[in-house]
């Protein structure tokens, strides 16, 4: 085996300590920005960023002259970059920097460089003059929207500039606090990074009062496709994800058009495909042949930090305890509203459903007062008796009596209707799942659910605020407009019941279309579908141990 020379003086060389040109651009935007992609290493790439791309190499395509990239780094200055472009004119060396936008205009209506663009070309000016010992007396920069060239002079105004910024970045990034959102709501509706930020609904916890608008986006178009057939094989060609049925001819879906891959059964997937998807935010989650969620592929990235404070927070029980009182009242609160909608339009109700109602009403006016999450599971198990108890009154007369429900029983499921409701949750955890590992939080570790299986308690938390919307809603619609064959879709194995492959095709298919339709949010006021609704909850969630509560655990049927 070959030695390997390790130099002491290697080893002790500390790390370096630069900050990137690019971060600096940030921190003059933003500060909260440049805390997100620097300290937590949160990045997307919108459309905005895609153009900018393309705008560099149209113009490397039309200018006659050769561009020079070049890396630098200047520990002395503490900074490091790639220039874009950099040309000689009359001797002198100058960088230049392309934007697809237009210029800042002043109060003369004449074209200037907005400040962080500003900071931007002078620090690569500033890092020439220190990293190749020159003298740099400009850098330029070029709007292309109304084709401006802005020059910006590098003085010792500029220099300070620079280093002032130097030293903030390196401030910010050893603070464990992430900056407040910024008081110009304009910047926020042109970063890349609301969709994470949420600085609206940020400024609506400080003020009830605030209206916020909708930077999160509405809806994923993305596919969730379910492999529903045992001994299929998933792969990878090109930028495709490559599905192999038994005797059915192969599928290939473009990899941008893949939001999840949902192998049921026994189903197979490459190690190739496997870093497929996680280099292209494509969640890989496993269900058994018998509708039990197995597990999900983790491939969160990004610092610890943000896990580091989700330890800190729920590692309080005063914390853990007042989420859960919101957790319970928002899952009780759901069940009774759906049990309300089944006295509209009757005079006179049922009379039996009427009890319920008032009587959930009566516990969940206790919640608030639960010492201890012992006692709050009582409340709550109260709530769910009573919930199941009155859930039949709301099967229409003229459903088969093989679908009606006569109590909660889960794993076997014993009669057709806790078979579906069975694996709608399996489904729901494997939704739950996903968001949670998109955000970047830690699965095992709950505020309310404690460990004792497989499951992670954090999912099992999270799943009660979706359990009625979308899934015993859905089923009992289903059930009530009589779209289940009681023979095709089940299969009787004794005294279990289960979904025959004709059965989870067809509740796949009731699930996925239920999670295309578009909810109000009672708090935010705005409009967006289910799928998206998981991952926005998992960001409020966060925002309760980040100095911006009050938004979790809202989402209550009306």
């Amino acid at each position: 085996m070959q030695a390997i020379d390790l130099e002491l003086a290697s080893l002790i060389k500390p790390v370096s300590d630069t900050v990137r040109v690019s971060a600096l651009h940030a921190l003059a935007y933003c500060p909260r920005l440049f805390y997100l992609e620097e300290v937590e290493e949160l990045y997307t790439q919108d459309a905005a960023v895609f153009a900018g791309r393309r705008l560099h190499a149209e113009i490397e395509k039309q200018e006659d002259e050769e561009w020079e990239e070049l890396f630098l780094e200047s520990e002395e200055l503490g900074l490091r970059g790639r220039l874009d472009a950099l040309r000689t004119r009359d001797g002198q060396t100058i960088p230049y920097e392309h934007k697809r936008g237009r210029a800042h205009r002043d109060e003369n209506k004449q074209p200037q460089a907005w400040e962080s663009d500003r900071l931007q070309i002078l620090a690569y000016a500033f890092l020439l003059e220190s990293a190749l010992g020159i003298t740099v007396k400009e850098g330029r920069i070029r709007y292309h929207a109304d084709n401006v060239l802005i020059h910006v002079p590098l003085d010792d105004s500029g220099r300070a500039a620079v280093r002032e910024a130097i030293e903030q970045a390196r401030i910010l990034r050893q603070s464990t606090h992430r900056p407040p959102v910024t008081d110009n709501e304009r910047l926020c509706a042109r970063c890349s990074l609301a969709p994470v930020c949420l600085p609206e609904e940020a400024r609506l916890a400080h003020n009830k009062e605030w209206q916020p608008i909708r930077l999160f986006p509405e809806d994923d178009e993305r596919q969730v496709i379910h492999i529903l057939e045992p001994g299929t094989s998933v792969g990878r060609t090109g930028e495709q994800i490559k599905i192999a049925r038994r005797n059915q001819p192969v599928e290939k879906v473009p990899a941008r058009q893949v939001g999840q891959l949902v192998l049921h059964s026994f189903s197979q997937i490459s190690t190739q495909a496997l870093h497929f998807c996680a280099d292209q935010g494509i969640g890989v989650h496993f269900i058994s042949g018998g509708g039990r969620y197995l597990g999900s592929f983790d491939s969160r990235q990004g610092s610890i930090q943000r896990r580091i404070r989700q330890y800190a927070a729920l590692s309080s029980p005063d914390t853990c305890l007042e989420l859960a009182r919101k957790l319970v009242v928002c899952r009780g609160q759901g069940q009774r509203k759906f049990l309300m909608r089944g006295t509209r339009g009757k005079a006179g109700g049922e009379e039996a459903l009427r009890k319920v109602i008032t009587q959930m009403k009566a516990v969940l006016k206790q919640v608030p007062q639960a010492k201890s999450l012992e006692s709050l599971l009582g409340l709550e198990g109260n709530l769910a008796a009573l919930y199941f108890g009155a859930l039949p009154c709301l099967i229409s007369k003229e459903v088969a009596t093989e679908l009606h429900f006569n109590g909660r029983n889960r794993r076997p499921p014993l009669d057709r209707f806790n078979a579906m409701l069975g694996f709608g949750y399996a489904l729901l955890l494997k939704d739950v799942m996903n968001a949670i590992l998109t955000v970047g939080l830690e699965p095992a570790l709950g505020f309310y659910h404690q460990p004792r299986s497989q499951a992670s308690p954090l999912a099992l938390d999270l799943l009660e605020i979706f359990r009625v919307p979308l899934v015993d809603m859905t089923v009992m619609a289903s059930v009530n407009r009589g779209q289940w064959d009681t023979k095709a879709d089940f299969e009787i194995r004794g005294e279990q019941v289960w979904l025959s492959e004709t059965g989870r095709r067809k509740f796949v298919e009731v699930y996925e279309r239920r999670k295309q339709e578009s909810w109000k949010h009672p708090v935010t006021g705005y409009s967006l579908t289910y799928r998206r609704l998981f991952e926005l909850e998992v960001r409020l969630l966060e925002k309760e141990w980040m100095g911006e509560a009050g938004l979790f655990g809202q989402l209550i049927l009306r």
